[in-house]
């Protein structure tokens, strides 16, 4: 492993021409969402509009349709073929193939659950979608045992692992993972050349040559469904034409600032993920001044 270089800077938005439109400013395509997991789609769909996203469409399950879609009137739905289970059929492939064709950047993986076939179209659809990518949660969990298919030429994969989603794909234990956070990171960053995001205490951010060490966020956003706004913001952030590093890092920033904001309104105790929505505005100001 070379020595990694120590990235401190944060990086910020252009700012927007006067005559933009929301095509200038990102589609954004959500693949997530379950039976019973409905929250995860609402919540980073959510999260990309407060980001800055143009445009956001979110492809689900067709059980779920009316409850991502009176979640937020801003972004619009795309209805997909669903299993016995609630869960995105393998049926799904094309439809989604064509949906990521026709956006700038594609988020896979919030509250998409967990199955034989659904594993297979994710490997499927990440390594044929010559589209930028986050990959989050069950999407992640989808890749272990064959985390080679998360390389796609060309077109940039960030991954947002907690330690246990790590020490999967990994196929190791998440003490192991915790004792060598940076060097695991950076390791898996430069073998699969993606961007990893190891999320906890210290978010690292990493592309295998350079590493950041996230300071903002607080123990309040251990509480469900804050990792779904986190990948709706770095996708929003690819979508603005920040590099895939820089979207990760300012994503993990803004998240965290996010978080330490609502803490520093409503205390630790009862912040919950839909609080993060609330801040985002207030922390992306903050940080573009």
């Amino acid at each position: 492993m070379n020595i990694l270089e120590v990235v401190t800077a944060l990086p910020t938005l252009p700012p927007r021409a006067p005559d933009s439109h929301k095509g200038d400013c990102g589609r954004v395509l959500v693949v997530a969402g379950s039976r019973g997991m409905s929250g995860a789609a609402v919540l980073c769909a959510s999260a990309a509009l407060r980001a800055g996203a143009g445009l956001v469409k979110v492809a689900i399950p067709a059980g779920i349709l009316p409850i991502v879609a009176a979640g937020n009137a801003c972004y619009t739905t795309a209805l997909l073929r669903q299993d016995a289970e609630g869960r995105i059929a393998a049926a799904a492939l094309p439809a989604l193939m064509r949906l990521g064709q026709a956006h700038d950047v594609v988020a896979i993986g919030p509250g998409l659950d967990r199955g034989p076939e659904l594993s297979a179209l994710l490997a499927e659809l990440a390594g044929k979608t010559p589209r930028p990518m986050v990959i989050d949660a069950d999407g992640l969990n989808a890749f272990a045992g064959q985390s080679e298919k998360l390389r796609c030429e060309g077109s940039p994969r960030i991954i947002t692992p907690h330690p246990g989603e790590f020490a999967r794909l990994l196929q190791t234990d998440v003490q192991s993972v915790q004792t060598r956070r940076r060097d695991l990171a950076a390791e898996f960053a430069q073998s699969h050349a993606c961007i990893v995001v190891l999320k906890g205490r210290g978010t690292i951010v990493t592309d295998g040559r350079r590493i950041y060490e996230n300071t903002t966020g607080n123990p309040g956003m251990a509480t469900g469904g804050t990792g779904d706004v986190l990948t709706g913001v770095i996708a929003a952030l690819l979508g603005q034409r920040l590099s895939a590093f820089e979207a990760a890092q300012l994503g993990v920033y803004l998240h965290g600032k996010a978080g330490d904001l609502a803490r520093d309104q409503i205390g630790e105790v009862s912040l919950i993920a839909t609080d993060l929505l609330d801040f985002l505005p207030p922390a992306i100001c903050q940080a573009q001044k």
